[in-house]
């Protein structure tokens, strides 16, 4: 029987969420903790990949389970997050139909863009500091040309292996909280590697003055990575959520 699991974690001390040979990933922590209480693999596909640094508040894995596998399986999120660090914590797990997939039925996706704009120790790593002066008008103004169905190659990493650049972006926007801080919500189907933290770090350009809106709209329709900005630092990054079809629910 497939599985959807719910977790989240702090992505400060992890090399990203997929497994790779250069360092500990998410992935590799919890199916660590999965082989310890099944004692044998248990294979997790994530719905997504999130770089080295950036966070998740809500992330999906589908796992398959055996018959002989289902008797071990009592009180799993309580078994799991008894092994796991204090950085992933599992919040569900559910039965789902034998084709829902964790990352290619997802119907679209949500992330948060954190910043501030002084030093504050309790937001280390978890948004990112730029200099005061932002203007956030401007840069909603630019935002709105980023809603639709478009070509987003400009905001996607350069050599990346992906079938089409495209994706149905539904939100895009900033609100300022209070004591300098400010968050970046952007709404998509899919989104490209990299893309989000391209399309904060070329917003920024526009908010220091140093990019009018017009030549915002330029760098979405060059579709060329070198067009946009620096990408935006990892730490003020999160996946927030994940929409599926409802028919996939056991």
């Amino acid at each position: 029987m497939r599985y959807f699991i719910k977790f989240s974690y702090l992505g400060t001390e992890f090399h990203g969420s997929q497994r790779q040979p250069n360092g500990i990933t998410v992935q590799e922590t919890m199916e660590q903790a999965l082989k310890m209480i099944f004692r044998e693999e248990v294979p997790l596909t994530f719905a997504g990949r999130t770089d080295a640094g950036v966070h998740a508040r809500e992330m999906y894995a589908h796992f398959d389970l055996t018959d002989s596998q289902m008797h071990i399986a009592n009180n799993l999120v309580f078994r799991l997050n008894g092994i796991l660090p204090n950085s992933i914590a599992i919040h569900d797990i559910v039965p789902v139909t034998d084709e829902a997939h964790a990352r290619f039925t997802a119907k679209s996706r949500t992330y948060e863009y954190h910043i501030v704009d002084h030093k504050d120790p309790f937001l280390h790593d978890l948004a990112t500091r730029v200099r005061p002066g932002l203007d956030f008008n401007a840069m909603n103004e630019a935002a709105k040309y980023l809603i639709g169905k478009q070509d987003f190659a400009s905001f996607c990493r350069s050599n990346t292996d992906v079938k089409t650049t495209i994706c149905d972006l539904t939100y895009a926007q900033w609100e300022v909280k209070e004591n300098g801080h400010a968050v970046f919500t952007i709404t998509a189907d899919r989104f490209l590697r990299n893309m989000v933290r391209a399309v904060v770090g070329t917003l920024f350009e526009v908010g220091r003055g140093k990019m009018t809106i017009e030549q915002f709209v330029q760098v979405i329709t060059q579709h060329t990575r070198s067009a946009a900005g620096d990408s935006a630092h990892a730490e003020g990054l999160y996946l927030t959520k994940i929409i599926y079809p409802e028919n996939i629910w056991r």
